[in-house]
């Protein structure tokens, strides 16, 4: 690891063997990626005071450990699964700001592609840093397009694909078939699969949410995730009608702790369904709760269309 980025190596470092992934991930994020308590806090759903304690006592344990900041070649394979769980989070924030006036903060998911790329240029082997770079690059291409000219949310399916990175597209596509044949798949292969099957599609009506809903279905059962139940509700809805998407939420109000994007997808999916009332609802609620103030004017927004009076059908 001599010749490799300092950042790599801090990043490794960060997940030391005294702690938990639980521990190492917020600590490593804070330390490297230079997010705020308060954002980890919204990308872990708990509150800031609860990882603010979380983030002091991992460094508590390390200190109390006596176990040296070295990393051997050893180390690499141990840690890998927390090392891919912080840049994870790190492009997360950085494509959607959990706080803030903007809607992304592009320095923060840069610099996670930046050092996704450094860790598979390190382990060139490993299928899961592969397929994480991947969904990254696979997300990212769509950057372009996901805001207007007054930098406001553009949803997936009203984007501008004329504005998508067909480079990235190409590289993330050739990096997940570089995956595909390194055995069982991973988590982070799932979704850039998720993600490839987007940006594949040449326009919003053609996008294949039968195999969507399908890979939702296996990341839900590696993960156990409510964000991923609350994603595989999304994919059903379009594969099956709102009903079935609004049936899968139910189970999620005690595991989401009244989480905004559950009253967001609700909202979504209740519009679809045709019940503006209910809709109206779960926007404002959605609106309420976002510390983003980006998805908070799109949010209202899309409660205050729900409000305008239709036109009246005119006289034949």
């Amino acid at each position: 690891m001599a010749d490799r980025d300092d950042s790599l190596l801090v990043l490794f470092m960060c997940c030391h063997p005294s702690l938990t992934p639980a521990s190492a991930i917020p600590l490593t994020l804070r330390a490297v990626g230079g997010l705020t308590t308060s954002e980890i806090a919204g990308a872990f759903l708990v509150g800031e005071a609860t990882m603010g304690q979380r983030i002091a006592r991992a460094k508590q344990r390390i200190k109390d450990s006596g176990v040296p900041f070295e990393l051997s070649e050893e180390d690499l394979h141990a840690r890998l699964p927390a090392v891919l769980r912080v840049l994870y989070l790190i492009f997360n924030e950085g494509y959607a700001s959990s706080s803030g006036h903007e809607l992304q903060r592009t320095e923060l998911s840069q610099e996670a592609i930046r050092l996704a790329r450094l860790l598979h240029r390190a382990l060139p082997d490993e299928p899961e840093a592969a397929s994480l770079l991947a969904l990254m690059l696979l997300i990212d291409a769509r950057r372009p397009a996901r805001t207007d000219a007054s930098a406001d949310l553009v949803p997936l399916a009203e984007q501008d694909r004329t504005l998508w990175d067909r480079a990235l597209i190409a590289e993330g596509a050739a990096l997940l078939d570089q995956a595909a044949g390194t055995g069982p798949p991973g988590e982070y292969r799932v979704q850039a699969a998720i993600a490839s099957l987007h940006d594949h599609a040449a326009t919003a009506d053609e996008t294949d949410w039968p195999q969507i809903l399908a890979l939702y279905g296996l990341l839900e059962q590696m993960t156990g995730s409510p964000v991923v139940t609350l994603n595989k509700a999304v994919a059903a809805a379009m594969a099956e009608g709102p009903a079935s998407g609004l049936a899968m939420l139910e189970g999620l109000d005690e595991r989401l702790a009244d989480h905004y994007r559950l009253h967001a997808v609700r909202a979504h999916l209740l519009e679809l369904d045709g019940d503006a009332a209910g809709a109206i609802e779960h926007y404002v609620a959605a609106a309420n709760r976002t510390t983003n103030l980006r998805e908070q004017r799109y949010l209202q927004m899309k409660a205050a269309r729900l409000r305008r009076p239709r036109p009246a059908a005119s006289s034949p």
